[in-house]
């Protein structure tokens, strides 16, 4: 049976959508998988990426996230 476990779970505070980070690993054997839950309202959007690309796509968010911060200060 694929295991499923819940790494985080948080809620953005502007648009109110509820995002689930879960790991996805196969009983078949393998390679997990990031799955990513957004939830709007009733409607859901999922998917699973392998780890390469969660640290790409990671690295991509912290460079926003940064630039950002380095916008805000004076």
């Amino acid at each position: 049976m694929t295991q499923i476990t819940s790494l985080d779970n948080f809620r953005v505070p502007l648009g109110g959508q509820e995002i689930e980070l879960q790991q996805v690993d196969f009983d078949t054997g393998g390679m997990s998988f990031l799955r990513t839950r957004i939830r709007e309202k009733s409607r859901f959007t999922i998917f699973d990426i392998d780890p390469q690309t969660a640290e790409l796509w990671g690295q991509a968010l912290l460079r926003w996230a940064q630039s950002q911060q380095d916008q805000e200060r004076p």
